[in-house]
């Protein structure tokens, strides 16, 4: 048998073999979005593991890729779900650890409405249905890091159902060739975050730190309709977007404030799924999309010599680039799963439902949470285009950072330079600078004031191009100094709007 060489073809949502030497065969592509329904007590992820794989028929080259993701996003709130602790990701170890939080027996939980409210918002920005009456239980694993035994979780009765992200994938190297894809969303879910561990191998030791320990989670279950990582990681990336602006979850992925469990399969189009993999705890798009493609590449392999798919939980070794297994998943895991008796059956309302001379602190109206929800990214994306009309990729790229959205916007308002114009410094110039320093855009030393004024600067050509970009050449001097250049140029430029003496000026002041 000619050694298989692994060709990726996403658009068409089809992985192929072609033996070296052997030539390739394509068949036709089938979608491979599967939203068959798990078992109850499986992951929650709707896809049905078979017992072995499907052992490749002769001279079968064509797969399949089925991947379905979990992602937890901490909700941005100041206190943890069912406790008044405080939540800070900077605080010393086991600073902010209240009875409850540590399980000290007599604590019963109370739970925070800000959480409920974040989850009824991201269902809602997600076209979900809201469940009006919803359930808490408790899932029992043994972990040291969870002090109480169980996590109080939504396994029957999720807060919402049955939604849908719609999500921009480029299927080619050009922004042009960029399209729309819709994955289901199975469930959104509030639950207890665990504390952490933290393994000190010196001393062959494990600390246990348990200021997160409660902390608020969103699950959000994706079906699995998506065939690659690059599609995988566009809807995190997106869903991101969207909890940012909803205002729900930071989700700053560095922070572990977002993680995604990935569930990948194989199989032949028109032949039942294959036996899944999960590979858990990824914290970075980049890093979600090679394992995931790994994982089709590597389950791939294994079938093509012969070999089947286990059941297992692996982890992504982004130094190595490859998954590497944690523990087998083959025996079921019983998570004695039960009501939680300490908390009564969530009820929520809408106006036509909600009770008369009810305490608004104590009541939650759907209706009127769907009033508070701000501009999505996909329809703030639309209007830039039409607005400014600029390219769809500027629009993402603008979006994508944080920050720079608002700053753009900031500078359109105070400057009288066209807004294409504006587009490309920012896009180009500024972002290139903030890369150059390693910084966010909220740490920026330059002001949208200080562009408005230095591309009026331009605009009225008192100055050219590229003694203009000498301003933020930061090779050149120090970036704290750049408001201050620019007020020098104009105050220059008052006088006398000669370009040679203009250059001088920022020559002098760069250099000193």
């Amino acid at each position: 048998m000619a050694t298989p060489m692994l060709r990726w073809c996403c658009p068409g949502r089809r992985w192929i073999f072609a033996g070296i030497g052997g030539g390739s065969r394509h068949g036709r592509g089938v979608p491979t979005g599967s939203t068959s329904s798990g078992k109850k007590g499986q992951s929650s992820v709707a896809q049905q593991p078979l017992i072995t794989a499907q052992k490749p028929r002769k001279g079968e080259r064509e797969w399949a890729a089925v991947v379905g993701l979990e992602i937890h996003a901490q909700i941005a709130s100041n206190s943890k779900l069912f406790s008044g602790s405080q939540v800070d990701f900077a605080a010393p170890p086991n600073s902010l650890v209240s009875f409850f939080d540590a399980s000290l027996p007599g604590t019963l939980p109370v739970l925070n409405r800000r959480c409920v409210e974040a989850a009824v918002m991201t269902g809602l920005a997600l076209d979900c249905h809201i469940n009006r009456k919803s359930l808490f239980d408790r899932k029992h694993y043994f972990y040291a890091d969870l002090p109480a035994g169980y996590q109080i979780t939504q396994q029957r009765l999720p807060i919402a159902v049955n939604g849908s992200l719609a999500y921009s994938v480029c299927v080619g190297k050009r922004w042009s060739q960029m399209v729309t894809r819709t994955v289901g969303v199975k469930q959104i879910q509030l639950e207890q975050d665990s504390g952490k561990s933290l393994h000190d191998n010196l001393r062959s030791q494990t600390l246990i730190d348990l200021n997160r320990a409660g902390v608020g989670l969103l699950e959000v279950v994706l079906e699995p309709d998506m065939s690659c990582g690059e599609e995988a990681a566009a809807a995190v990336r997106e869903l991101q977007l969207i909890l940012q602006a909803l205002g729900t979850s930071q989700a700053n992925m560095a922070e572990g404030q977002l993680r995604v469990d990935a569930n990948i399969s194989v199989h032949h189009p028109g032949e039942p799924l294959g036996v899944r993999t999960e590979v858990k705890n990824l914290n970075s798009a980049r890093f979600l999309a090679k394992a995931i493609d790994y994982e089709i590449q590597r389950q791939i392999s294994e079938l093509e010599n012969g070999g089947k798919i286990l059941n297992e939980t692996r982890s992504f070794d982004y130094k190595l680039g490859c998954t590497v297994p944690m523990r087998d998943k083959e025996g079921k895991q019983d998570y004695r799963f039960m009501p939680e008796p300490n908390l009564p059956p969530l009820l929520l309302y809408d106006s036509g439902s909600l009770p008369t001379g009810a305490d608004p602190q104590q009541v939650i109206d759907i209706d009127q949470l769907r009033e508070r929800l701000p501009e999505l990214p996909r329809v703030t994306r639309e209007k830039l285009v039409r607005q400014y009309g600029m390219l769809p990729e500027h629009s993402f790229a603008l979006l994508n950072e944080v920050g720079l959205l608002e700053f753009f916007q900031n500078v359109i308002k105070e400057t009288r330079a066209e807004p294409k114009k504006v587009t490309s410094w920012v896009l180009n110039t500024f972002l290139g600078f903030l890369k150059q320093q390693n910084l966010a855009v909220s740490e920026s030393p330059v002001t949208p004031s200080a562009l408005a004024e230095l591309l009026d600067l331009l605009d009225r050509k008192a100055i050219s191009s590229s003694a203009a970009k000498q301003v933020t050449d930061v090779k050149k001097g120090n970036p704290r100094a750049i408001n201050k250049l620019i007020g020098l140029v104009r105050r220059a430029t008052l006088g006398r709007a000669d370009p040679t003496v203009i250059k001088e000026v920022l020559e002098r002041q760069l250099s000193s």
